[in-house]
């Protein structure tokens, strides 16, 4: 994640559609452990953006469809409040600079994400997974489809 970030100022205009998503998963050393693909869509649903990724992931001898949902609620023009779709809160994002971090705590272990947006057709995102149940990275690469 070298590049310059890309400012934004209309969360929901710039995510709303559909994305091709690219996903690796390696160890803290940067040994691959798996990947997936597939398409990721942002909807808005009576002002919050649903956030759903479905697709097929290889993860050691695991290989099998993958699916989730998260609920973007938008709180100014770059920024949102992330949750899980049970309703749980997620964490926080604000990609006015295009570039944001964020921690979220689950059990024993901590995730911290880094977003950071290229240009006005990709965006990455990082998850950096420690604890006692997992240690790993997460790296996920979204390009705009093509309609």
């Amino acid at each position: 994640m070298g590049a310059v970030a890309f400012p934004i100022n209309d969360l929901t205009g710039y995510f709303s559609g559909e994305w091709q998503l690219v996903r690796e998963i390696a160890d803290v050393d940067g040994a691959a452990m798996g990947e997936a693909s597939g398409r990721a869509t942002f909807t808005s649903e009576d002002g919050v953006l649903v956030y759903r990724e479905s697709g097929e992931l290889q993860l050691g001898a695991h290989r099998g469809p993958f699916v989730r949902t998260l609920h973007y609620r938008p709180s100014g023009s770059s920024r949102a409040a992330v949750h899980f779709d049970h309703g749980g809160f997620f964490h926080d994002l604000d990609l006015a600079t295009g570039e944001w971090t964020a921690d979220h705590p689950c059990a024993a272990d901590w995730y911290r994400g880094a977003y950071r947006v290229l240009d006005d057709r990709r965006w990455e995102q990082e998850w950096v997974v420690t604890g006692p149940a997992k240690d790993h990275v997460i790296t996920s690469r979204f390009t705009r489809a093509d309609t």
